[in-house]
């Protein structure tokens, strides 16, 4: 048996009759008649740049045969350089002492204010112990010069210590010096108090577990099988900045157009992914008026590039013309509408890789100072309304991250009309998530029918059985339609669920609409189980054995 003290806080400079320098617990240590051993050896430093210890371990006996742990730690600086050292001695104490000198009211609110609710997080509801240490100066003394007032008011007060002491649930001792009376009657009392409930409150706890282990030693009880976990599934990573290359490169859902009358072929974009990166694609698709935008440049920078051409019979059309054709534009510069293709495709890119865009026009354009221009005019569009446009060195820029994190993003236009082409209607249900899966499937968009997947298991596994059982759901459509839709993680996940769940499940009449192999699965990982219900009867034979057994004695 065993009891750890932690001692914290500096009581100032004490010293014994014959002038040794000497503290609280190292004076209690000394003087006590219950307590004998030598200072222990073991020493740890904060960092090697501290000449003192951060705390100093004592090993004694106590009552005889009672081993005694006691750190001092004079130090509050543990708390910041080794917070794991600390959080370990505050965690494992079984008495606390708090300890800091009546004169040095600095300090004591530094504490207070520091580190007094990082030992109250720590503790473990363990007795705590206040010891306000030494004489207050001109305490007695009624002068009223400001040399005595001044002196008086850099002391702790009483009410201070007594409030921290409520704060902490601690018992509050005020010891005016190290003597005998308040060292070996007074602290000593009080903690060696403490060290017997805490003996009282081990010894408890260790007769209770080994009555816990002595009651196991006739009859065993049977082991209960456990109920087969379910499958678990993951959420998938996002795919952002692929999809959006792969929908330039695809060239799926476009609904705008630029070309030039000399320039051969067109160039397919998505108004959308124009609009997050650039105020100009805004000003041209009228996203934003000239008035909300309010910079000169911009608006000179769209008009002397793009312009609408609603009525143009565009290069390479089919005779046959589409339900809502994508909006024609006409780009004025030759030269940029040849480069147009590699500029689109650094803007789905996250509008960053400045480097990889001048090699690619260099390739196209021979001429340097053509090449620069294609880049100004580039810096051009991607610039933000008022200010000045600070993308001068494209090399400067190659390591920042996509513009997506600077400048208007996609959310920007996330529940709002502009640009829209499709409405979805979503509730917090089952199956509405089901109908937003299947079109997620039939769209092909695979992140969203996994976030359908997803939700759909949330909701049921925080069902309750009792709603569960009394719920219009057919968990069996469900298993269909995620089959049909190829969703094979959702399907699985449902035949676990209602193998699971098998008592609720089986008596609904739906359950009779699973086919052979289905049902298969679920008599196999049906819970529960019939060796499950086997040893529950085992169980149940048990307890009443052991009622007997109580009745008898």
């Amino acid at each position: 048996m065993s009891i750890h003290i932690v001692a914290l806080g500096n009581e100032g400079d004490t010293f014994h009759q014959d002038n040794r320098p000497s503290g609280l617990i190292r004076t209690y240590l000394g003087r006590s008649p219950l307590v004998s051993g030598d200072e222990s050896s073991l020493l740890l430093n904060a960092a090697s740049t501290v000449p003192r210890p951060v705390f100093t371990e004592y090993q004694a006996s106590a009552f005889g045969n009672v081993k005694l742990v006691v750190h001092d730690c004079p130090v509050w600086d543990i708390f910041d350089s080794d917070w794991y050292t600390s959080r370990n001695l505050i965690g494992g104490a079984d008495i606390i002492v708090i300890k800091y000198n009546v004169n040095d009211k600095f300090s004591f609110h530094e504490v207070k204010d520091n580190y007094i609710p990082v030992i109250k997080r720590a503790s473990n509801s363990v007795p705590v112990i206040i010891a306000a240490v030494g004489t207050r100066q001109n305490e007695e003394l009624p002068c009223t010069c400001p040399l005595c007032t001044s002196d008086r008011g850099s002391c702790v007060t009483t009410t201070e210590g007594i409030q921290l002491a409520k704060e902490l649930g601690a018992t509050y001792l005020e010891l005016h010096s190290l003597d005998d009376f308040y060292i070996g009657k007074y602290f000593g009392g009080v903690l060696e108090y403490f060290m017997i409930q805490a003996l009282n409150q081990k010894t408890s706890e260790k007769m209770k577990k080994r009555k816990m282990t002595s009651s196991f030693h006739g009859i065993r009880p049977p082991q209960l099988e456990q109920p087969e976990k379910m499958p678990v599934l993951k959420a998938e990573a996002s795919h952002y900045h692929s999809d959006l290359n792969n929908l330039l490169l695809c060239c799926q859902c476009v609904d705008v157009v630029f070309y030039h009358p000399e320039v051969m072929g067109v160039v397919e974009a998505h108004k959308i992914v124009l609009c997050s990166v650039s105020h100009v694609f805004m000003l041209l698709f009228n996203v934003k008026s000239p008035a909300d935008i309010q910079d000169s440049s911009i608006i000179r920078t769209t008009q002397d590039l793009f312009a609408i051409n609603r009525g143009a019979v565009l290069p390479g059309a089919s005779q046959e013309a589409p339900t809502n054709p994508p909006l024609p534009v006409i780009v004025k510069d030759a030269l940029f509408c040849s480069c147009l293709s590699d500029i689109l495709r650094f803007i789905y890119s996250g509008a960053f890789q400045w480097e990889e865009l001048e090699e690619d026009v260099r390739r196209k354009l021979k001429d340097s100072g053509d090449v620069s221009d294609i880049i100004e005019k580039v810096k051009c569009i991607l610039k933000t309304p008022g200010k000045i446009n600070c993308l001068r060195n494209c090399k400067t820029y190659q390591a920042r991250k996509p513009l997506w994190f600077y400048n208007t993003s996609l959310k920007f236009f996330l529940n709002k009309p502009m640009l829209a082409d499709v409405v979805f209607e979503i509730q917090a249900g089952i199956f509405q998530a089901m109908c937003l899966l299947i079109c997620a499937e039939m769209y092909q968009v695979s992140r969203l029918q996994h976030i359908c997947e997803l939700f759909i298991i949330t909701q049921l596994q925080s069902m309750p059985s009792r709603e569960l059982a009394s719920m219009n759901l057919d968990i069996v459509d469900l298993l269909k339609k995620a089959k049909f839709h190829h969703s094979d993680c959702l399907s699985t996940w449902l035949l676990h669920f209602i193998a699971t769940n098998y008592l609720i499940f089986s008596q609904k009449p739906e359950f009779q609409d699973l086919s052979v192999e289905e049902r298969s699965f679920v008599e196999k990982h049906r819970w529960p189980s019939n060796m499950y219900l086997k040893q529950l009867a085992e169980y149940r034979k048990y307890i009443h054995s052991r009622k007997c057994r109580c009745l008898v004695m």
